[in-house]
């Protein structure tokens, strides 16, 4: 009853209010309303037909961050969506990481130690995490990959299973249109010995495409010990083999030397990771008038060496942690229209995953085992949409999801989108998300259990949005709710910590975003979500605001925002929050049709503030440098 009642006072006070999905302000500030999105469909879908949230970062705003990192410029532009950080560069894994990612107050840690799980990233559709820890690897996600990034805000479990209950963010990789060679060299160094390089050639001949792209990027960051270093390569290779058939295959290998510090109130010594990710796919696709689909295999590993640390008055350890883990997929879908207004997509995902880990004597000697699991995952799922007229689109789909240790998972979702004259759009979705416990806390650690359940949630989404004509201004709203059970926390049982399923969360919110081409040369937008939480979550904020301005003309491009972040949770016990107002400034100045000069300055107020309890931010930073063309 009480998510009934919401809903309907959701219904009933929209008569009035200025609300909607948020609209692509990413790119330029203006938003085309019939836009073209593959994440929530997995065939290419005009947004206007799909009821859920979808927002686009595109690459000219990637590209105009002028950060190595995909996270930052997320965390902007996306409302709701909110990334961990712990200094200029890099993030890190295990204790004192950062590029904990929460959407709605979902996928972040409910507890200090407990990575993302609940947010899923994928790249070209593939699901990226580790296989044994279950989340995501910060670091791997470098803006040299992206062509554009599609956030999907709500759960998309439906189409991609466990980990997606809060969202997914899904990193579309890059690709040459035009024949030819384009070639694009990014430096860069500023603050604290920080230096960031990239490199990436694009070729078309004909059928042929190519992308070969790689990056170094290194500080010593703003205190001692917290020096970060980092390589990374991507390549991918395609060919249309017909009209209807093409096929493409990629790798995409980053490795990073991190240091952590510790809190400033419990410094630690020697903290040192060296930690390796990779991934391949091969994917055939095919695209025909009325039906489309691909069949795609990808493989992801990982190599993780951690020195823990030890304390002022310890012994050093004696031994290293080592993990390696890996995980395969095989992914098929197929999408037709019946008849007409009608798509009808049915699809089945394998996964395999797992890997072990261990405790490595430094004087040689036997090793310690820890864990060697591996799980795997079987699921169908069915998506169906029909067109009612011109004005009406219904949308519904279920999965049946087997994971192999905790059992089976029926998954539905549905929504409508009414699309009104003067470009306006109304949506409603309502839908299941889950997340299935992860090795670790089935196996690994202390407070291992194996008898747990997968976590769930149900979400609830009224959106808004209405473009003017001309695309010059573009605004929206939408308001949610989502009510979960079984999470995953940690509670002392008999005398000890054990994983359960014992948490609850509620979370109810607002996310606003607006864009106004002012003119050729000048253009705005703004962006503002609120987040009510019963129970507290870190690294969700409940006041989350940007605004900028952007001026491009001729030679010169110049982009300043501010944004505010107020009751961020940076540590639940005892209970600490942050509040801050950091203003960036971004500009660059083309000498040649083949040079640019760049510049980038960050928290140019100079504000003092934490985000992980114990690793204040650094102050005022700044990094130039060029960028080259031929």
């Amino acid at each position: 009853m009480k998510k009934i009642s919401f809903l309907c006072l959701l219904i009933g006070g929209f008569v009035t209010a200025r609300a909607g999905e948020a609209p692509d302000s990413l790119q330029g500030g203006s938003y085309d309303i019939g836009e073209v999105v593959i994440t929530g469909t997995r065939n290419e879908t005009d947004i206007r037909h799909l009821p859920m949230t979808v927002s686009v970062v595109g690459r000219e705003r990637i590209e105009r961050g002028f950060q190595p990192s995909l996270l930052p410029v997320l965390t902007e532009q996306v409302p709701g969506l909110f990334v961990t950080g712990r200094g200029m560069m890099g993030y890190g894994v295990s204790g004192g990481a950062a590029g904990q990612m929460s959407l709605r107050g979902i996928g972040g840690p409910a507890q200090a130690g407990v990575p993302t799980t609940g947010l899923l990233v994928l790249i070209d559709g593939h699901p990226q995490y580790m296989g044994l820890f279950g989340h995501p690897i910060s670091d791997a996600y470098q803006s040299m990959l992206a062509e554009r990034v599609e956030v999907l805000r709500g759960p998309a479990s439906v189409l991609y299973g466990s980990n997606a209950m809060g969202g997914v963010v899904n990193i579309v990789t890059r690709r040459q249109r035009e024949d030819g060679v384009r070639t694009n060299v990014h430096a860069g160094y500023g603050s604290y010995n920080t230096l960031e390089t990239e490199f990436t050639n694009r070729v078309k001949a004909g059928r042929f495409t190519s992308v070969v792209s790689g990056s170094y990027n290194r500080t010593d960051g703003h205190r001692a010990d917290m020096g970060f270093e980092q390589y990374g390569g991507y390549a991918k290779l395609g060919y249309e083999i017909s009209e209807a058939w093409n096929v493409r295959a990629d790798v995409n290998l980053t490795h990073f030397n991190a240091s952590n510090p510790g809190e400033t109130f419990d410094p630690l010594i020697d903290n040192d990771q060296e930690i390796t990710r990779g991934m391949t796919s091969f994917a055939l696709q095919n695209r025909y008038e009325k039906t489309s689909g691909a069949l795609s295999f990808f493989y992801n590993w990982g190599k993780h060496r951690i020195d823990d640390g030890y304390h002022a008055d310890e012994e050093p350890l004696d031994y290293r942690f080592h993990s390696r883990d890996r995980m395969l997929g095989v992914s098929w879908y197929q999408s037709v229209q019946l008849f007409r207004g009608n798509r009808l997509t049915v699809g089945v995902d394998y996964f395999r995953f797992g890997g072990k880990s261990w405790n490595q004597p430094l004087d040689g000697g036997e090793r310690t085992p820890q864990v060697d699991k591996v799980q795997n995952e079987v699921a169908g799922y069915v998506d169906f949409r029909q067109n009612v007229g011109s004005r009406f689109t219904f949308d519904a789909g279920i999965r049946v999801d087997r994971h192999s240790h905790v059992g089976t998972e029926w998954v539905p979702q549905a929504g409508v989108s009414f699309r009104l004259p003067a470009g306006a759009a109304i949506k409603l979705t309502a839908g299941k998300g889950f997340r299935y416990p992860t090795i670790r806390e089935l196996y690994m650690f202390r407070p291992a259990n194996p008898d747990l359940r997968p976590e769930r949630l149900w979400s609830y989404e009224l959106a808004f949005s209405q473009q003017s004509p001309g695309g010059r201004l573009s605004y929206g709203v939408n308001v949610f709710y989502i009510d979960g059970e079984n999470l995953i926390v940690r509670m002392p049982v008999s005398g000890r910590p054990l994983n359960i399923n014992t948490g609850k969360i509620e979370n109810a919110g607002i996310e606003a975003q607006i864009a106004y081409r002012v003119s050729e040369a000048w253009s705005a937008d703004a962006n503002y979500s609120y987040l009510h939480m019963e129970n507290p979550v870190l690294a969700a904020p409940e006041h989350k605001l940007y605004a900028g301005a952007s001026f491009h003309k001729k030679r010169w491009f110049v982009s300043t925002g501010v944004q505010y972040v107020s009751g961020l949770y940076k540590s639940l016990d005892p209970a600490q929050t942050e509040d801050f107002v950091l203003w960036n400034l971004r500009g660059s100045f083309r000498a040649a049709r083949w040079l640019d000069f760049w510049i980038r300055g960050e928290n140019l107020l100079a504000q003092r503030y934490e985000i992980n309890a114990g690793f204040p931010m650094p102050k005022a930073t700044a990094v130039a440098g060029v960028n080259v063309r031929f």
